[in-house]
């Protein structure tokens, strides 16, 4: 189609144009390759104020009933990959308004008025992220159910718990994995509060001012599965915040799942052999017959670092960008298009690793007291018997000091060493120095005592079961 300019390339744009734009412009200015994935995200904001046209009078219904038809047979064509964008197609926009005007004539034409490319970009990246955000809750939702088959395998299994990686005090293993399991529930909480604020639509902003045929945005807002309309025609095409809050999400969740990720290297180290990975979610070397690498977890912990980048570069886009729409703000999908295809990687991956992972139960049991972990039961008896914790903690000390002059444990101590350290250390206090009896007596609420860490595991799965009814409850367009 040749306009006014002499160029045969389609646009949007170009009436006051006396010559085409440069190659360079050209190659610089088209969308990447990726958002043209946007389509279908497109096409149900087109159907939405096809139906506002309607209601404003530029489509009569004989119009409408054919423009939705042929925007139906343009999605299907799309997803089946028989209908694709040209080189000379700028966006994603361009694209399906080509196809359509060639399809319906001035029909399709008209479906330009009221509305702005630069609406039409922000509503589809609201759909994409409130869309894929779901589909990737899904994926979170099966590495958690994995981290808690696991847990509840090992209620019973006695580990060393850690601070500044140095044994501390025993815990039951699957209230360490829960740890993991409670973080990325945040995350998940994160996600949905995110949604809350992101679920308004920006149709009806049309370029900054709001449109003048377009006057009832409430009503494609609630057809498109929004609760409302964005307040502010200039902030719904000028802000990205909600973009870099979802960056935010994401990215914290993958942190969290990457110290999941060093954790399980450093378990399946031969100096810890707290865990065996399944072959299947294993490698090996090239040189080294021996090996068995965790590389899920290695890049896992790798992306975390690409995820963080992504929010990073977002938020140095959106500083000191003037409003209302700048070109600037195409960045925006990159990063987030890129976060998602990350983790739809990531995500399975480490939940098959999790779920088909086997903990030796034998060697954690072996280690759990070792490093005098169990010196604070000590502390704690002297403590429940009227001994300030201060003084209590300056006689376990020294006991501990006693137990590594003679390269010996707490549980090898007799009657008469107690007493040679301090006459209140009797007997009795030796009942205390077992694995079970540690983990038995932290009853309180969300410690490790196995009674404890059961309730725990019924709550954080009933948490699951309503996120995952969150995720499936969405009722706007799914791509």
């Amino acid at each position: 189609m040749k306009n006014s300019s002499g160029d045969t390339t389609e646009r949007l744009w170009g009436g006051r144009f006396r010559t085409p734009p440069a190659p360079a412009l050209t190659a610089f200015s088209r969308s990447d390759e990726r958002f043209f994935r946007l389509a279908p995200y497109d096409l149900a904001g087109s159907r939405a104020h096809a139906r506002e046209l309607q209601r404003a009078g530029i489509l009569d219904a004989g119009e409408l009933s054919q423009l939705l038809a042929a925007i139906d047979r343009l999605e299907g064509e799309v997803i089946a990959g028989t209908v694709r964008p040209s080189a000379g197609d700028e966006d994603v926009h361009t694209f399906l308004e080509r196809v359509l005007t060639e399809w319906l004539g001035p029909i399709g034409g008209k479906l330009r008025a009221g509305r702005s490319r630069n609406d039409q970009a922000a509503n589809d990246l609201r759909l994409y992220l409130r869309d894929k955000g779901r589909v990737m809750a899904t994926l979170v939702l099966d590495l958690q159910a994995a981290l808690v088959e696991q847990a509840e395998r090992h209620v019973e299994t006695i580990s060393a718990g850690f601070t500044h990686l140095q044994p501390a005090q025993p815990v039951v293993f699957a209230h360490h994995l829960l740890a993991h399991a409670q973080a990325i529930y945040r995350d998940m909480e994160r996600l949905k509060d995110w949604d809350r604020r992101a679920a308004r639509s920006p149709l009806g902003a049309a370029a900054l001012a709001g449109s003048a045929i377009c006057t009832r945005p409430e009503l494609s807002a609630a057809e498109l599965g929004y609760d409302a309309p964005c307040e502010n025609s200039i902030d719904a095409v000028g802000s990205r915040d909600h973009v870099a809050e979802f960056l935010f999400v994401v990215s914290m969740m993958t942190v969290n799942i990457s110290r999941l990720a060093e954790e399980i290297c450093v378990w399946t180290s031969r100096q810890f052999r707290w865990v065996e990975l399944d072959d299947a979610y294993a490698t090996g070397s090239s040189i080294m017959p021996q090996k068995k690498n965790p590389d899920i977890a290695e890049l896992t912990r790798g992306k975390a670092g690409r995820l963080i980048g992504n929010l990073t570069g977002m938020l140095s886009t959106l500083k000191s960008l003037p409003l209302a729409y700048n070109r600037d703000l195409a960045e925006d999908k990159s990063a987030v298009i890129d976060s998602l295809d990350t983790l739809d990687l990531a995500l399975p991956a480490m939940a098959g690793m999790i779920r088909t992972m086997r903990v030796d139960v034998a060697e954690l049991r072996r280690q759990a007291p070792l490093g005098f972990t169990l010196a604070t039961e000590v502390a704690d008896w002297l403590a429940l018997r009227g001994v300030p914790f201060s003084t209590a903690h300056e006689i376990t000390g020294a006991l501990v000091r006693l137990c590594e002059e003679r390269g010996i444990e707490l549980w090898e101590l007799t009657p008469e060493t107690l007493a040679s350290v301090d006459d209140r250390l009797r007997p009795d206090m030796l009942d205390c120095l077992t694995l079970e009896a540690a983990v038995a007596a932290r009853t309180g609420y969300g410690g490790t005592a196995p009674v404890r860490v059961w309730e725990q595991i019924e709550r954080l799965k009933a948490g699951l079961a309503a996120q995952a009814a969150w995720a499936d409850a969405y009722g706007g367009p799914r791509c």
